[in-house]
């Protein structure tokens, strides 16, 4: 129940579904309408006309997929009809942006005739510069796809039949490699027989493994030679002679296994008559045809792999379609052959045995990543991904005939490595660090609506162990109202808690030199947010997420006066993580320091380049002020660059620099050229101090309301113990984002216990 009504929640919630149309240049004036639209638009639709290929230069043609679906064979949901089809086609357009940055379309049309379909892509050709066919079902897919390839001038590719044979191609060639078997000579059985099975058998073929040696199962058991029951000339191309009937008596002997079917398939039994060191890839969704565990139970020696990303060896289509049609639209191919897939794949392969880099290990809570049984394929959330895919398939278009122009092989790899930045990458790092070992979170405003909604996302998804206090009646009430299950979050009442004495006796010891009696201590315990500093405190909590009901100072006063700084800080700072175009910035102090002194500033600056290290960003601080480099001279920008200097004295490996306006600090190209003397030259900037807390919050929020930005935090530093405040209109993401940080806060200081010291109380 919590899964299905957060995917309502994430579809309904803010603007109605997952995609929005948003205009890449200027149209405020009435200049830059003149030239949008009439009169200055009949110059570009003359070139056009005059020369088709320049369609590619003036409009978004050459970088705008459609993804076409009849609704005929959705997920596993089968023919539910093309509008309720419509969210899926939806976040395939997301995938298509988030992972290659091309721009989609989703069309879902009103037929189950495979002609009526063919003409109207015939008709919207001009419109796009490819087709994704999605979810039709087969073997009208067959026809459909191999019908608009010999009719448009314009990419098509059906996902479903074509991107599982592409991702594993590259697991059983790089599978096959460490077994020391040959793709010529192995036996591959499948479980499925619908338009992936098929695509992926040809695929194979195509690689060099035998017709023969391919044995594929559909519901009414082998399809071999002779057999008439459930056949078409689709099956048919793939019935062998043979004696085997049942699933079962085909996978005796098999060296691989292929499952596109259904969950329980497989026992482990059949898995036992499987030839040495088998390769198992079980790829039905959401439940593979054999779960990883009984796989690895009965065959240790099995390479295996799945359609899921909680185990090793995730089979996953998004390591294809984007990249295949980014380097198809880049050269504007006329097609997708054979060689560009196949090209597609051997890049996977190769990409598997290269050197992984840490942040990707890390985006998957890893140490490192070793090509070997447990990676054979390269993760989905490996930015290389796209360099090495898209270029190949590129490549592979020019050789083949289809390009219909021709790029520089080097240049395009670093065009590519430019066109996405890491934003992805940090979010994702903390949430799987925070599932490697998910600490106990309490939240003191636990009867809010979105305390609990957060609470329930968090334990489902394993990020933390929630802890809410309030009154269990009213908190279970209200989870029942938004029909959400808490089985696994614990509900603390404060003042009922076996616990409440012994924490008034520890903060009356704790504040008594500062006039706090014990009878005032009872009192304020019996406020939720100080009961839950006191857990903290007390270690029955690792960390707090409070502020939802709040003024932000409120919310901060309570860790102020029991958890206190860590030894050594001389004050409490904030910071935001704010992604924007496809980058991440720190930007501080931007919730707690006012008026803060050179000195304040370069503690926040050292603290604030510990956080973007911790979400595996290379801190390269500017210290922002209204002159650059002595432009302007005034108290305001001497303490900016007195704050420098008093970091640098610090921590003498911190790359930092300042007195320097934002919009120069944002420019390595500006820097290298005409402060070539700057420590920030040349690569990007990625932490922002701000002289004041007034133009840091102001900074951001305009970032975020105007700019279009994802604001994250504030994320406090300096307090002894981890703990986090929230602004009160935060929104159940933000809670969930708050508390995965403070769930690796709570890691990284149980990993180094002495930063786990409580210096000044407040």
């Amino acid at each position: 129940m919590n899964r299905r009504q957060a995917a309502l929640d994430y579809h309904a919630h803010g603007r109605r579904g997952k995609i929005e149309v948003i205009p890449t240049k200027p149209c405020l004036t009435q200049r830059d309408l003149s030239l949008a639209y009439s009169p200055g638009v009949a110059e570009p639709c003359l070139e056009i006309a005059r020369d088709p290929a320049t369609a590619y230069t003036y409009t978004a043609k050459g970088n705008l997929v459609a993804v076409v679906s009849n609704g005929t064979a959705v997920l596993g949901l089968g023919n539910i009809g093309p509008l309720a089809g419509k969210p899926v086609m939806e976040g395939k357009g997301v995938l298509f942006k988030r992972f290659a940055d091309i721009d989609v379309f989703d069309l879902e049309l009103a037929t189950e005739d495979p002609d009526e379909l063919i003409q109207t892509l015939k008709i919207l050709e001009p419109t796009f510069g490819g087709i994704n066919l999605e979810d039709i079902k087969a073997p009208e897919c067959f026809y459909i796809e191999q019908r608009l390839r010999e009719i448009l001038d314009i990419p098509v590719f059906h996902d479903d039949q074509h991107g599982t044979a592409i991702i594993s191609s590259a697991a059983i060639i790089n599978a096959l490699e460490l077994v020391g078997k040959s793709l010529d000579s192995v036996r591959i059985v499948f479980s499925g027989a619908g338009a992936s099975a098929m695509g992926c058998a040809r695929m194979y073929k195509k690689f060099g493994v035998r017709p023969e040696n391919i044995l594929m199962c559909d519901t009414k058991g082998v399809i071999y030679r002779g057999r008439t029951e459930g056949m078409n000339e689709h099956k048919a191309e793939f019935a062998v002679d043979t004696e085997a009937r049942t699933l079962a008596e085909a996978m005796r002997g098999a060296d691989v296994f292929i499952g596109l079917s259904a969950k329980g398939m497989v026992t482990p039994e059949m898995l036992m008559t499987m030839a040495e060191r088998p390769i198992v890839l079980a790829m039905a969704n959401p439940d593979p045809e054999i779960s990883y565990e009984e796989a690895k139970a009965s065959r240790p020696d099995c390479i295996m792999g799945t359609g899921r990303s909680d185990y090793p060896n995730q089979v996953n289509n998004v390591l294809g379609f984007p990249f295949i049609f980014r380097g198809a639209l880049d050269v504007r191919a006329r097609t997708i052959t054979d060689g560009m897939m196949m090209a597609a794949a051997r890049a996977l392969a190769a990409l598997a045995k290269q050197d992984v880099p840490e942040t990707v290990a890390k985006a998957y809570g890893l140490s490192h990543l070793v090509f070997g049984p447990d990676y054979i394929i390269p993760k989905p959330f490996d930015y290389r991904v796209l360099i090495w895919v898209a270029s190949a398939v590129a490549e592979a278009a020019m050789r083949d005939g289809v390009a219909r122009i021709h790029l520089d092989l080097d240049e395009y790899r670093e065009t590519l490595a430019s066109r996405l930045g890491k934003s992805r990458e940090t979010l994702r790092i903390m949430f799987t660090k925070a599932r490697r070992a998910p600490q106990r979170v309490v939240f003191p405003e636990g009867d809010d609506d979105r305390v609990i909604r957060a609470a329930a996302a968090l334990a489902e998804d394993r990020i933390a162990q929630p802890i809410l206090l309030g009154d269990p009646a009213v908190i279970r009430t209200r989870a029942e109202t938004l029909r959400l299950a808490l089985d696994t979050v614990e509900v603390v009442t404060p003042k009922g808690s076996e616990r409440f004495e012994d924490y008034a006796q520890a903060l009356h010891r704790l504040r008594q030199r500062k006039g706090l009696t014990l009878i005032g201590a009872r009192q304020m315990l019996k406020r939720s947010n100080y009961f839950g500093a006191m857990m903290v405190r007390m270690g029955d909590a690792d960390a707090l997420v409070t502020g939802v009901t709040s003024a932000y100072s409120e919310g901060l006063k309570p860790l102020l006066r029991v958890l206190g700084t860590g030894t050594g800080v001389r004050r409490v700072m904030g910071l935001h993580l704010v992604l924007a175009k496809n980058r991440a910035y720190f930007l501080a102090d931007t919730t707690v320091n006012i008026e803060p002194t050179a000195e304040d500033l370069a503690d926040i600056a050292i603290h604030a380049a510990r956080t973007a290290e911790q979400f595996g960003i290379e801190a390269r601080v500017a210290m922002l002020s209204f002159s650059t480099f002595g432009s302007v001279r005034h108290p305001f920008t001497e303490k900016v660059r007195r704050a420098v200097e008093l970091a640098r004295q610090k921590q003498p490996t911190l790359v930092i620099d300042g007195e320097v306006m934002a919009d120069v600090a944002l420019s390595p190209e500006q820097l290298a050229r005409d402060y070539p003397f700057s420590a920030l030259g040349e690569k990007r900037t990625t932490v922002l101090v701000f002289p004041d807390l007034q133009s840091a919050n102001i900074a951001y929020k305009l970032l975020a309301t105007l700019g279009g930005a994802e604001a994250v935090g504030p994320i406090l530093m300096g307090l002894a113990y981890p703990a986090h405040v929230l602004p009160n209109n935060a929104e159940v993401k933000d809670i969930v984002n708050l508390a995965a940080i403070a769930v690796v806060d709570a890691q990284e200081r149980q990993r180094q216990p002495a930063v786990q010291a409580a210096g000044r109380m407040w």
